[in-house]
């Protein structure tokens, strides 16, 4: 699982949010058909009252924050950062968004949620940290 570095994470979840992707129309579909919601007339209140409209905000929100993640591990992986640590951290980031993933598309408790989003916001600050000290933004020679 490590010897790919940090683009192994980055396939995983671009691989997941595929899922989501699939999950999101295999719902969606059936619930806009039986809501007699037509495509190209729908509004924006009908997409939202649908029963599927928490996948639909899940695979929105794996468009956001990690791009973040995806631009870290590209840098960190030509920075020659790849080293045990920072690729745990980006596993451990690939996993906690499958886990907001699978919170927010099926109970969508919201505190869980938050709590889940924000672990996985600490493990992309500390990845953005190694990135900085890999540049020099960072000085941690007091730390030897």
């Amino acid at each position: 699982m490590y010897e790919h570095g940090m683009i192994a994470p980055v396939v995983a979840l671009v691989i997941w949010s595929l899922i989501m992707l699939v999950w999101l129309y295999a719902t969606r579909i059936p619930a806009m058909s039986k809501a007699k919601v037509k495509p190209g007339d729908a509004t924006k209140a009908q997409m939202e009252a649908l029963p599927v409209a928490n996948v639909a905000n899940n695979y929105n929100h794996l468009m956001e924050q990690p791009t973040l993640f995806y631009a870290l591990c590209f840098a960190l992986h030509l920075l020659d950062q790849a080293n045990d640590i920072n690729i745990g951290l980006a596993w451990l980031y690939v996993v906690i968004r499958i886990v907001h993933s699978l919170v927010q598309a099926t109970v969508n408790v919201i505190m869980v949620r938050f709590l889940i989003f924000i672990l996985g916001s600490l493990v992309l600050m500390a990845l953005a940290f190694h990135a900085a000290i890999a540049v020099d933004m960072v000085d941690v020679s007091w730390m030897h």
